[in-house]
C-alpha cells in the first residue's frame, strides 16, 4: 500500500469513534488536538471517555445506526472485536467514510501518524502501519530538536503579517523571514526571551527590512554529561544544532558531538590534567573572539559546567566582554555514578549530607582541604582524585572514618568502558592506582 500524506481540516466536521474502551481513548486523546466533533459510539465508556462527554468535548451515540457515519470526515475502529470491527468498517465504507480499523491494516483507509506537535507547527511520521516503534523512535529523535516554544515564533509569525505586506517591500520579505526563523529573534525566543525576539521581529518590519549588522554572538557554556549522548538535555542538544563553534575538552564523547550541526565548527581545546596546552585564559579569549564575531558557540564541558568546570572564569569573560553568555547544566559525575551503581547518594539515617568536592587543586592551592566536610553520615563525591588518593585516605581517617569504610570508584561513567571499583578508606591507594584509574571521576 503506499499512502500519500496530507493534513484535514476539521473546523466543524465530525469525526466518529466506534468503541468505548482503552483503544478508543487512546485515538480520543490523538483528536483532542484537534477542533473536531466526537462522537463516540459504544454501549459503555470508561471513565476517561465519559468525562469527555461530560466536559462537552464528545458527543455519545450508545447504539450503532449506520446513519452515523453520513457527512463524517473520518472513523475509527476500536471495539476490540474483530467480527464486530470488520461488520463497522463494512458500514463506514458503505457510507463513503474514511475509516481506521485498529491493529487492522488490512481495512484501514487512513493511518494516524506519530505527532510532534509544535502548534500551528504539526510534523506528521508515518510508516504506513509497517513500523509504529520506529515512527515513535523518530518522533522522540524531533522531540528533541524542535524547541517546545517554536510554535509561539510561527504564531506570533503569523499574526505579524499583515504588517509585513505593509510595511516590508516583496523584495525583503524572504530575507525578513530567513532571519526571523534562523537568526537572532530565533535564538531569543528559544532561550526564553520572548519579548526581546518579538520588538526586534517588530522593529525590523517597521525598518522595512532585517538588520544589516552582524547579529551579536552568544556563548553556552553546555554541560555534555559524564558520556552517554542519551544524558544529555534537551536544552543541550538545542544549543549543539544552533552552534556554529564547538570547543570541547578530551572528555566529552564523540557520539556527543555528533548531535551538533553537521557545518559546526569543532575545535578540540586539548585540556588534560597536569598538561593544559590550551590554559584557560587562551579558552577564555578564543570563545569571547568567536562570539564578538556574531557566532553562536558551544563551549562543551564534561558533566555539569558549574561542578568543578572553570565556569566563574568564562562567564568573567564574556561578561567583560559585554558579550551574553547563559549555562546549560549537565548530568555531573556523581550523580550518573549513583544511577550506575543503582545507589542512592543520600539515605534516610545512614547519609543525609551530600558533599562534591574536589581532589586536584590549583597552582596557588595545589593540595586543596577537600575532606573538610567529611565523615560520618556525609556521602562525599571527589572528582579528579585518583592521584591524590593516598593523601584523602589519611584525611579521612583524621576526620573519623574507620579504615572499613566502603569507598567505590567510578570510571569513565555511561561510557562504554565503565568500570567500577569497590574498595574501603584503608585500600583506597592501592585500588585507585589499578589499570583505568587515570580516567576515574569521582570517589564515592
Amino acid at each position: 500500500m503506499k499512502a500519500f500524506p496530507m493534513f484535514i481540516r476539521t473546523s466543524n466536521r465530525r469525526v466518529v469513534i466506534v468503541g468505548g474502551g482503552e483503544q478508543a481513548a487512546q485515538k480520543a486523546r490523538l483528536l483532542l488536538k484537534t477542533d473536531a466533533t466526537l462522537v463516540l459510539v459504544a454501549a459503555t465508556l470508561d471513565d476517561e471517555l465519559q468525562t469527555l462527554v461530560g466536559a462537552g468535548r464528545a458527543q455519545h451515540v450508545p447504539t450503532l445506526p449506520a446513519a452515523v457515519f453520513d457527512d463524517a470526515t473520518m472513523a475509527f475502529v476500536a471495539t476490540g472485536c474483530p467480527g464486530f470491527d470488520a461488520a463497522v468498517h463494512a458500514l463506514a465504507r458503505a457510507a463513503r467514510c474514511p475509516v481506521n480499523v485498529v491493529d487492522r491494516p488490512d481495512l484501514c483507509d487512513i493511518t494516524t501518524p506519530a505527532i510532534v506537535d509544535r502548534d500551528p507547527i504539526v510534523v506528521a511520521i508515518g510508516t504506513e502501519g509497517t513500523a509504529p516503534v520506529l515512527a515513535r523512535d523518530i518522533k522522540t529523535r524531533l522531540e528533541q530538536m524542535l524547541p517546545q516554544s517554536l510554535g509561539g515564533l510561527a504564531a506570533l509569525a503569523g499574526r505579524l503579517r499583515p504588517a509585513v505586506a505593509r510595511h516590508v517591500p516583496r523584495a525583503q520579505r524572504r530575507a525578513l523571514w530567513a532571519w526571523v526563523f534562523k537568526g537572532a529573534p530565533h535564538d531569543l525566543w528559544t532561550r526564553g526571551a520572548e519579548r526581546d525576539a518579538a520588538r526586534e521581529i517588530k522593529d525590523a518590519i517597521a525598518a522595512g527590512c532585517p538588520p544589516q549588522t552582524g547579529a551579536a554572538g552568544h556563548i553556552a557554556l553546555v554541560g555534555a554529561g559524564p558520556g552517554a549522548r542519551d544524558l544529555l538535555t534537551l536544552r543541550a542538544v538545542q544549543r549543539l544544532q544552533e552552534a556554529d563553534v564547538i570547543f570541547y575538552d578530551r572528555l566529552v564523547d564523540g557520539e556527543v558531538l555528533e548531535l551538533a550541526r553537521r557545518d559546526a565548527e569543532r575545535v578540540f581545546v586539548g585540556k588534560h590534567v597536569g598538561a593544559h596546552s590550551w590554559p584557560q585564559d587562551r579558552i577564555n579569549r578564543v570563545i569571547v573572539a568567536e562570539a564578538q564575531k556574531g557566532r553562536r558557540v558551544v563551549r562543551l564541558k564534561s558533566g555539569d559546567p558549574g561542578v568543578f568546570g572553570r565556569a566563574t572564569e568564562e562567564l568573567d569573560a564574556a561578561r567583560a566582554a559585554g558579550i551574553e553568555i547563559e549555562i546549560v547544566p549537565g548530568v555531573t559525575a556523581a550523580c550518573a555514578a549513583g544511577a550506575a551503581l543503582g545507589r542512592s547518594l543520600t539515605q534516610r539515617d545512614v547519609s543525609d549530607t551530600l558533599v562534591l568536592a574536589t581532589g586536584t587543586g590549583s597552582l596557588s592551592d595545589p593540595f586543596p582541604d577537600s575532606t573538610r566536610l567529611s565523615g560520618p553520615g556525609t556521602t562525599t563525591a571527589f572528582y579528579m582524585a585518583a592521584r591524590h588518593a593516598g593523601r584523602l585516605a589519611q584525611d579521612l581517617t583524621g576526620r573519623g572514618l574507620p579504615a572499613t569504610a566502603p569507598v567505590d570508584i567510578a570510571v569513565d561513567v555511561s561510557k562504554p568502558t565503565q568500570r567500577h571499583v569497590a574498595a574501603t578508606v584503608g585500600h583506597l591507594p592501592s585500588r585507585s592506582q589499578g589499570k583505568g584509574s587515570r580516567a576515574a571521576r569521582s570517589f564515592l
